[in-house]
């Protein structure tokens, strides 16, 4: 039975991203294309591979099955296919990178264009999004995570700076008007601009000194999710509104320019650098062995 390779790979999309739309945003083509290209599969094998309702989409036991077999072997075609690439002068094609925000704000700019302006062959996709997600099933090829979020049997190589810290700061009106913290306890009686996880949990904020450590459970009068709406709390915070708790990084040009006055400093918590990680279980294409060597690259410089 012969069957369209371009069907086969699109149902294999539409399921692994758990819906049309979603797997038209991490192909490149439209939802719309895709549910025709899984219709034709599914007749010319007269079999349902797809349960679609209005809320998800996800396979049959048939569809199960046949996404189980499919994947190592579109792997292998990919790689196949990557093969023409060791013929180029330079890598070309699609790089998928899933990233939180911190890292689109604070690691990727000193790396991208740089990289870009080396591969101009390589079209490069960063996906930004704080949830926690399953990098392959999501269609990237590589991911930038913190040590304590990385999967099982993944590689991972450093990325951006090896140490950060979390710093604590308010505006001078603020502190004017309800009194510097010594002590992180003292932060109970703030207003603090607190984060939400997608999953809905709360961020503590946790401080360090002397092998000291305390968790403080904020509250205050804005809540942002963590990432999507960040520069929201720091707006808020320039503005007078509460205390924040954020990356140093992310701070700095305010904490510079005088419009935040960093609080509990000899507390401010370092933690280790974020990793770009990628499967050491299927084959690299050419434009991630690119970017992997050209980090490596840019890491033995600095």
């Amino acid at each position: 039975m012969a069957v369209d390779a371009g069907d086969l790979s699109a149902f294999v999309t539409v399921a692994r991203a758990g819906g049309f739309r979603d797997g038209a945003r991490i192909s490149g083509g439209s939802a719309s294309g895709l549910s025709e290209a899984v219709r034709r599969l599914e007749a010319k094998l007269g079999v349902r591979l797809l349960n679609r309702t209005t809320r998800s989409v996800a396979p049959t036991e048939a569809g199960a099955r046949l996404l189980d077999r499919l994947g190592p072997a579109l792997a292998e075609v990919d790689a196949a296919l990557d093969v023409v690439n060791g013929y180029r002068d330079l890598p070309a094609g699609p790089l998928r990178l899933n990233v939180p925000v911190s890292a689109a704000r604070l690691v990727l700019p000193a790396i991208v264009p740089a990289f870009l302006a080396a591969y101009p062959d390589i079209r490069l996709e960063v996906i930004a999004e704080d949830s926690f997600v399953d990098m392959l099933a999501a269609g990237c090829d590589a991911g930038i995570r913190y040590d304590e979020r990385l999967e099982m049997d993944m590689i991972a190589i450093p990325i951006g700076p090896r140490e950060q810290r979390f710093a604590t700061a308010a505006s001078p009106d603020y502190l004017a008007r309800r009194g510097t913290p010594v002590h992180p306890r003292d932060l109970l009686d703030h207003a603090c601009i607190r984060g939400q996880f997608a999953s809905g949990a709360m961020d503590d904020w946790e401080f360090e000194r002397g092998g000291e450590i305390v968790k403080v459970a904020t509250s205050g009068p804005l809540i942002v999710r963590i990432g999507a709406a960040t520069d929201l709390a720091v707006d808020a915070a320039l503005a007078g509104t509460g205390i924040i708790h954020l990356f140093e990084d992310w701070l700095q040009p305010h904490l510079d320019s005088g419009a935040l006055v960093p609080v509990l400093e000899p507390w401010w918590q370092r933690f280790s650098g974020p990793f770009l990680y990628y499967s050491g279980r299927r084959y690299l294409p050419a434009p991630l062995r690119a970017f992997i060597d050209f980090v490596a690259a840019r890491r033995v410089e600095t």
